[in-house]
């Protein structure tokens, strides 16, 4: 039992205890909410880092990263007589119990839609009983990066039946966009400019959603990509004593061409071997 799961969760909330208390880290005893947030984000982002990886050892230690955080925070919570860990854990184990009912005794549901209908019918009535007034937007944090919280955005309404019928209906949306925008960037608008791209942006998101495709994480592959290439000439023109800033257009774009090539190639002997 000393393995347990359980006790090992109540060894860190203790370890946690003495990291803030007298004689502990003055690191950890000087942070505050605010002071953590950037921390929490970090470790959020470490564990789809660990994802996209496919590393097991990774993820388990960055989530082990993030799990830390939510014990720091319930820890301050704590001490300043607000809410304990437990509490936290017993509303956690209650909504998802209420918000199951198909699983704890109520009718069946056959697939996941079913079950996020659902979901979203009890969160009304959780609302209704409580008085509050409920978008189906809620939810959605306004401080998420912008293209993942475009695409919450977009399944929330989906959800309750705002959506396009088909991928083709938000590609003819995106190209009635990229129209605007063409014509925004004819003239000096920047305020106009700036609004017609962020609904390009959002449109290209919709696409990206109709065909299961993160627009975040193909963006992030993107960047990922462009870094590898770009290093890639770099190198190049390090071997021929050269820096990038001196090369010609028409030689940046050659030696890009070739970063490429020998990229392709590499993709294509790894899945021959």
């Amino acid at each position: 039992m000393a393995n347990s799961a359980g006790a090992r969760f109540e060894s860190l909330l203790s370890l946690m205890a003495r990291l803030r208390g007298e004689g502990g880290c003055p690191w950890d005893r000087e942070q505050t909410r605010a002071t953590l947030k950037p921390y929490l984000v970090e470790e959020a982002y470490e564990v789809v880092h660990a994802i996209d990886t496919g590393s097991p050892d990774d993820l388990v230690e960055e989530l082990g990263d993030l799990l830390f955080q939510v014990v720091f925070h319930a820890q301050i919570a704590s001490e300043q007589g607000e809410f304990t860990m437990q509490d936290v854990l017993e509303r956690l184990t209650e909504k998802m119990t209420r918000r199951h009912p198909h699983v704890f005794g109520g009718p069946a549901l056959t697939d996941a839609s079913e079950a996020l209908a659902q979901w979203e019918r009890i969160k009304q009535d959780e609302a209704d009983q409580e008085g509050r007034a409920r978008s189906a937007l809620d939810g959605v944090p306004d401080a998420l990066p912008a293209l993942l919280r475009a695409r919450r955005l977009q399944v929330k309404a989906g959800r309750v039946g705002f959506d396009w019928a088909d991928w083709q209906g938000a590609c003819d949306k995106l190209h009635e966009e990229l129209d605007e925008l063409r014509d925004a960037l004819a003239g000096e608008d920047a305020a106009r400019i700036r609004e017609e791209m962020g609904d390009v942006l959002f449109s290209l998101v919709n696409v990206a959603r109709m065909r299961d495709i993160d627009a975040e994480d193909a963006l992030r592959q993107a960047a990922g990509k462009f870094t590898r290439r770009f290093k890639e000439v770099e190198a190049e023109m390090k071997g021929g004593s050269r820096a990038v800033a001196d090369a010609s257009a028409e030689e940046l774009d050659r030696a890009w061409e070739r970063a490429k090539a020998r990229e392709l190639q590499g993709s294509r002997g790894s899945e021959q071997a």
